[in-house]
């Protein structure tokens, strides 16, 4: 199975409040995000490692060449982006066809969760698994509706009677790619508007419960996201 990581953001956020890195660079107890996910993702039975960050900071690019040097499953592509969802657009020539995961550099879960929720979607027949919390921490959730099966039925801006809101990694295939150039040509630019289409477009998702799920969006977050990995 392929992996794919989204890292073309700018991190405006955590630049105005101090963080002199870029955010796939940003260390947790002394580990970069991104070799975070590259070493997790390796461990998981990658295939390959596709990234793509942006091209106005080529700390992050030379990072990931020296990478490459060292591990040949990484693959990666320079392009600033207006959205992740264009991000995921650029790479989708990379992950051509199959399965495989896709999320953003600053997605923080406990390991043992991802490699479960990994081995579940390789034994599902559905079409998509997403990684969903009932932990809320976040400026904007995303709110999931399921059945008692957990089949997805539904994303929303409101809580509603969901219990669970979108952690951000997506297990699909390369069936989520006609949704996704629909979604791009029609000038949408949010994932969340992409996962409504793949509901509307009749693909079957599944959403598989993490107990916690951070996204490293500000600066406090740094020592949110050690403190919950035990770091």
């Amino acid at each position: 199975m392929k992996y794919a990581i989204l890292a073309a953001g700018e991190g405006s956020r955590l630049e105005r409040e101090g963080v002199r890195l870029p955010k796939p660079l940003v260390r947790l107890g002394g580990e970069a995000m991104i070799d975070r996910l590259i070493r997790i993702f390796s461990a998981n039975g990658a295939e390959e490692i596709d990234v793509i960050v942006n091209s106005l900071t080529p700390v992050s690019r030379e990072h990931l060449a020296e990478i490459q040097r060292v591990n040949p499953l990484v693959r990666f592509i320079v392009k600033t982006t207006p959205s992740s969802m264009h991000s995921f657009y650029e790479l989708m020539p990379l992950l051509g066809e199959g399965r495989f995961c896709l999320t953003t550099v600053d997605t923080i879960f406990r390991e043992a969760e991802f490699s479960e929720f990994i081995r579940r979607f390789l034994q599902s027949d559905a079409d998509g698994m997403m990684a969903v919390t009932d932990f809320i921490d976040d400026e904007s959730p995303l709110y999931i509706s399921t059945d008692e099966a957990l089949r997805i039925t539904g994303f929303h801006d409101e809580a509603g009677n969901c219990r669970y809101i979108s952690g951000g990694i997506y297990c699909l295939s390369h069936l989520a790619f006609p949704t996704l150039r629909r979604c791009i040509e029609s000038g949408q630019s949010r994932m969340r508007n992409f996962q409504r289409q793949l509901v509307a477009d009749g693909l079957r998702l599944v959403a598989y419960p993490f107990s916690k799920i951070l996204d490293v969006d500000h600066a406090d977050d740094i020592l949110k996201a050690e403190q919950f990995l035990g770091l």
